[in-house]
């Protein structure tokens, strides 16, 4: 089963330490198709400490998807321990460092969390095309 709750992305990750990438798209395509009323819930509950990069990036997807669904920013966001001190850019590339700086989204910025523009972007379904028709969406 996807997570479905921010949580459970973390509780995956403290015991199989190689699933955060997995159970953070799990998760992301589990939101899509989470009604309205699950949503804050899905963020409210605190996840518990994996390490400092990933607990920022818990936070920083947190504030992310409660500003796109416009739901309060869950408090625990907020917390000193949820902020990096020292920059994180995915890929470790520096070719795309000027690229990661303008395309990540604020909620990652705020935490010196560096990504694409698509890094959260999942496929969805467009029954509105095609029984079988996907997209990929770049906004959540």
């Amino acid at each position: 089963m996807r997570p479905r709750t921010i949580a459970e992305i973390s509780d995956r990750a403290q015991s199989a330490p190689n699933s955060f990438d997995r159970s953070t798209r799990e998760f992301l395509d589990a939101w899509q198709m989470m009604p309205d009323a699950e949503r804050f819930p899905a963020l409210s509950r605190e996840p518990g400490k994996i390490n400092p990069r990933q607990d920022a990036y818990l936070a920083a997807l947190a504030e992310h998807l409660a500003l796109e669904s416009r739901l309060p920013i869950p408090s625990w966001t907020e917390r000193t321990d949820r902020f990096l001190g020292e920059p994180y850019f995915a890929g470790n590339l520096q070719s795309l460092k000027a690229l990661l700086l303008v395309e990540s989204p604020l909620a990652f910025r705020r935490r010196l969390i560096f990504i694409s523009a698509d890094a959260l972007s999942r496929p969805i379904r467009d029954d509105a095309t095609s029984n079988t028709a996907f997209r990929a969406k770049f906004s959540l």
